[in-house]
Formats: structure tokens, sequence, C-alpha cells
């Protein structure tokens, strides 16, 4: 993603305990993202949820803390979405993948100052 514009944000829903190929999925998502160049990826750790099963996961209980909510967040050209969704797909056994229309306003390089 080389400027601002409309762009498109897909976000991921897992839970922590999903697995690619005995990796965590969140994990193997971000690489997957990095590798076909994707503008940058960001992991966030829900603190409570439930999914398509209604099963309350939360950090508040010890034995579901395990398995809480995870989201991945992307940002790119719709192309570069369109062109990395099916691999997604293939890499989930659940969960839920989201699309919607986006305006970048800023995307620069952090630069460290010496």
């Amino acid at each position: 993603m080389k400027s601002g514009g409309e762009k498109v944000l897909m976000r991921i829903f897992v839970g922590e305990s999903d697995r690619h190929r005995h990796r965590p999925l969140s994990e193997a998502l971000v690489e997957l993202f990095r590798s076909e160049g994707l503008a940058g990826a960001t992991v966030l750790r829900g603190v409570a949820g439930f999914g398509a099963h209604s099963v309350y996961h939360t950090a508040k209980l010890l034995r579901l803390s395990a398995d809480l909510p995870v989201v991945i967040e992307v940002v790119d050209a719709q192309e570069k979405i369109d062109g990395v969704l099916p691999r997604v797909e293939e890499m989930m056994d659940g969960g839920l993948i989201t699309l919607e229309k986006v305006t970048v306003i800023r995307y620069t390089r952090h630069e460290v100052r010496a």
C-alpha cells in the first residue's frame, strides 16, 4: 500500500487456540501477509467473547482462558486482499472474516531519530 485513499480492512476473528500446521493460526496468518507483501497486520487479543457455538470465553474463567478471542486486522488495496483471501480461508477451520471499505488518512513509516 503506497498511498492513502480508499482501501479494504479485512478482520479475521478466531480463537487463541486455533492452529495451522501446529502453529498458532494468528502467527501463520501474519507470516502469510508479510510474505505476500501486504502493508501490515495487527493481532488483537480479546478479553471476552463468543462465536458460532455461543461458548463464552473470558480471561476471568481459568478453564476457558486458553482460548480467548483473537482478531487479526489487515488494511490494503482490494486487489491485494482478494489475492490472499483464498489462502486465508484454506488455513481456517472456523472463525469469521469480514471486509469493509476504509479511508486511509495516513500510512507512513516511523522514523527513528538519532
